[in-house]
């Protein structure tokens, strides 16, 4: 019956084993960074990470700056939709009359 008790301690730490082996696996294969026990990169660093962050650093610049030209954008949506009509109609003339004095 001693054996019954080693046997099944085999397999939990065999099940373990193949566990590890399957989940390592697979995050080769899906591209996740391998880590050690405390977070920290298994292997150093590629130049083909490396690049790939700057072109997304790159990339979130340019969608902020969007950002922030489209929030521009709306404010100034929203100050004519809320501007009463009076004032619209005026700065609308003086925009007329500005391009008239152009040509």
């Amino acid at each position: 019956m001693e054996w019954f008790g080693g046997l099944g301690i085999g397999i939990g730490v065999s099940a373990i084993t193949i566990g590890w082996v399957v989940t390592t696996w697979m995050r080769i294969k899906n591209g996740y960074p391998l880590e050690n026990s405390w977070g920290k990169a298994v292997y150093p660093k590629s130049a083909e990470n490396e690049e790939r962050v700057k072109l997304l650093t790159q990339e979130n610049a340019q969608l902020r700056a969007e950002l922030g030209s489209m929030k521009d954008r709306l404010a100034n949506v929203e100050r004519i939709v809320t501007d009463s009509g009076y004032q619209l109609t005026h700065e609308i003339e003086s925009l007329r009359a500005g391009k008239t004095e152009a040509n």
